[in-house]
This record gives C-alpha cells, sequence and structure tokens, in this order.
C-alpha cells in the first residue's frame, strides 16, 4: 500500500456532463492486426474504462473489471499534465516565470546538475541531465522507488526531496533535446510548491479540481515525507478526468470563470516544443508536459492510461487500463481506435 494525500473537490456544484450516448461500441475499425468493433477491441486490451466526449456531451463510455463512475484510477504519468497545467496557471498570477532558471526558485539545486537550466527546460523535459527512466533488474528505478516503496536499495534516495539533490551528472547541454525523464516533472512540482507555499493536493484542489466542478475527490500519492508524486501519482474517475480535458476544448473556462490561462492552452498547442521522437497519440513534439501534434494535445501513463485532447474537433477522450507490461504492442491500438472515434464523429 501506497499513502496518499486527498483532492477535496470543493463545496461547489458539479459540472454535468450531458448525455447523447452513440452506437460508437459497434464502429469497426481496422487494428494493425486486424478489423474489430471498438467493443472487441476494448475488451481484448486490457480496459478498465474508455469514455468519449464530443461537443461537451458524453457520448460513449464503458467500464470494466469492477471499474465504475465514482470510483478513482491511476493515470500515472498522465498526471505530468496537470502538473504542467498548474504551471501555466501560477504563471499567470505572477508567482513564477518559466524562462527563468529553476535555481530562482530552488537555490538548493545549484549543487546539482540542473544548475543553469530553465523552468520551461523542464516543462518540455529538455534538460541537459542524467536521471535513469529505465527499469532495472529488480523491475524498479531510483524514482520508481521513491515513489511506490516498491524495494530497499542501501544508498537509493528514500523521497523525491533526496532524489532531485541526487543528480549531478549532465549529459548535453540545457535545451539541446528531449528526453522523457518524470524527475523534470518532480522538479517542477516542488518549484510550484514553493512559490505557492501549498502542497500539490491542494493545489490542484484550489486552482483546477474545485472551480472545474469535478463530480469526486482525487488523490495523489506521497513519499516518505508527505510529497505528492507530481510526475505519475494522481488517481482520479474517468468523468472527471474529462472533465479536465473538456477545459482545454473550452478554452480553459467554465461557466465564465477562467481557469487555465487561454494564453497557456495556446501556446501549449502551438509554442515551440522539444522535438519528439515518432510515437504515441502526439508525435510533433513535447511541451508543457503535453504530447502535441497539429492542434491535438494528450499524455499516456504507464499501464494504458490515455487523456486526448483535440480543442478544436470538440473531442476528449479517457482510457484507463492495466496492460500487464507497461506499455507493449497496445498503446499503438488504443491510439488507432481514438482517431477512428474522432473521424467517425466528426461526420455526424
Amino acid at each position: 500500500m501506497v499513502p496518499t494525500a486527498s483532492i477535496w473537490r470543493g463545496p461547489g456544484p458539479v459540472r454535468p456532463l450531458p448525455e447523447a450516448l452513440q452506437p460508437l461500441g459497434g464502429l469497426v475499425v481496422n487494428f494493425a492486426d486486424g478489423a474489430r468493433t471498438i467493443d472487441d477491441h476494448l475488451r481484448r486490451n486490457f480496459t478498465d474504462g474508455f469514455l468519449v466526449l464530443h461537443r461537451g456531451r458524453l457520448v460513449f463510455e464503458r467500464y470494466m473489471n469492477n471499474f465504475a463512475p465514482h470510483k478513482q484510477h491511476t493515470l500515472k504519468s498522465a498526471t505530468k499534465s496537470f502538473t504542467g497545467t498548474l504551471a501555466g496557471i501560477l504563471a499567470n498570477k505572477g508567482l513564477l516565470d518559466v524562462r527563468k532558471p529553476v535555481t530562482d526558485y530552488l537555490p538548493e539545486l545549484n549543487a546539482t546538475a540542473y544548475r543553469g537550466a530553465t523552468v520551461q527546460h523542464l516543462l518540455d523535459m529538455a534538460s541537459g541531465v542524467y536521471a535513469e527512466e529505465e527499469l532495472d533488474t529488480l523491475g524498479c528505478n531510483q524514482g520508481m522507488n521513491v515513489a511506490s516503496y516498491q524495494v530497499e536499495v542501501p544508498g537509493w534516495p528514500r523521497t523525491f526531496w533526496e532524489l532531485v539533490l541526487s543528480v549531478d551528472k549532465a549529459v548535453r547541454p540545457h535545451g539541446a533535446s528531449h528526453e522523457y525523464r518524470t524527475i523534470e516533472t518532480t522538479v517542477v512540482g516542488f518549484v510550484l510548491q514553493r512559490v505557492s507555499g501549498m502542497s500539490m493536493a491542494d493545489l490542484i484542489s484550489q486552482e483546477i479540481w474545485a472551480p472545474m466542478g469535478a463530480e469526486q475527490d482525487a488523490y495523489i500519492t506521497v513519499d516518505r515525507a508527505g510529497t505528492a508524486a507530481a510526475g505519475g501519482g494522481l488517481c482520479v474517475t474517468m468523468r472527471d478526468c474529462a472533465r479536465f480535458g473538456q477545459l482545454f476544448v473550452e478554452g480553459g473556462a467554465r461557466d465564465g470563470r477562467q481557469i487555465i490561462p487561454r494564453n497557456w492552452i495556446e501556446e501549449t498547442l502551438n509554442g515551440d516544443g522539444a522535438p519528439l521522437p515518432a510515437g504515441g497519440l502526439c508525435e510533433e513534439a513535447y511541451h508543457n508536459f503535453w504530447r502535441i501534434d497539429r492542434g491535438s494535445m494528450a499524455h499516456g501513463g504507464y499501464g494504458g492510461q490515455y487523456l486526448y485532447v483535440e480543442p478544436q474537433a470538440q473531442f476528449v477522450a479517457v482510457k484507463m487500463s492495466y496492460f500487464p507490461d507497461g506499455s507493449g504492442p497496445y498503446s499503438e491500438n488504443d491510439r488507432t481506435a481514438i482517431l477512428a472515434i474522432r473521424d467517425a464523429l466528426s461526420k455526424r
């Protein structure tokens, strides 16, 4: 078991998700390994839940494996997009300038390889530091050990802060290229907490969860010091994850209140993100902890978690899964299914 911190939904009304259900389960899709319906795909692809919003309405929803609308599910690395969104919110409040060195906010990092990296470098995972993301022979790495209490390895950091302070090696100049590393999000999480004076759980509650009209509380896993896993610890209901995605479709506002700065959304979609290797739901760039591709934005998480948003198409898809080996060949089929549904809805 891993300890968690609660993310309160607040006292306000729940944002409704009006239903306009479509028979998308019978849609036949040509996958790389053959044609089958969406429902068949979901049954075969280790699905816990799948939901689609189109034009602000709930058009498709499936639950499997004892998952249900009121239950929270891990987002794993899709958590990163919430952390990036908080950075945009705090920047808009004047608490943060992403162009400044991260050491302006965390001077302790002057003694690490992060010296000279800007906050934006981290938001694009483009710092030059070396941090192991792959699993070792124990099926673990130092970041995962801190986050999940998976193993006790002598000499390894026991908290996220110890992990960050241990980064002492750079392999390229900051800003030279993108390399996916969860520790970048961990550092940004510390920046957000330092400039706001609040925990990640309270920040998400105050700045996103309550104002967007979440239906259920969320929670986030924490380390031995009580610090939230900003890069992979968020657990939410599928509908509330879709509500978050819908904010981007609607320019960051709900009922006249601007929650996510519109200019942050536009800059995320159109700004100069770090080039990404091909693959994943969005293949063009990585920017502000989102994968970006021709007007769409997405992030995945270990085990088959996905949030996909395409504002111009007014389309949001959420997939929650339990892939047996983390990702494997299943991710590409989920991508194919999501894009096929988007295309089918665009014709209706």
